[in-house]
């Protein structure tokens, strides 16, 4: 039987470095990639929260000009029946 040490590593009691230096490069790897997701995940929890704000603004600048329309619905039909009343009374 040849001893290959590439093969026949995990024979012996020693770790080969490029093993460790893999499995340390692929831990800060993880390390780097979990920090990264946390730091987006807290700038799109931020960018959520200004975005429900404006959104509230939103709706409540949309109800203010719902109502607004209304009232000038209803002032426009009392000044129409006002002039109609007014052309009936003076065409008889």
């Amino acid at each position: 039987m040849s001893s290959n040490p590439v093969t026949d590593w995990h024979l012996s009691k020693t770790v080969p470095i490029g093993l460790i230096l893999g499995l340390m490069t692929q831990g800060a790897a993880i390390v780097w990639t979990v920090s990264m997701m946390m730091s987006d995940i807290e700038n799109n929890r931020e960018d959520l929260m200004e975005l429900q704000l404006r959104v509230q603004a939103t709706e409540r600048s949309t109800q203010q000009q719902a109502i607004s329309m209304a009232r000038i619905d209803e002032n426009i039909k009392a000044i129409r029946e006002t002039i109609e009343r007014m052309a009936r009374k003076n065409n008889p």
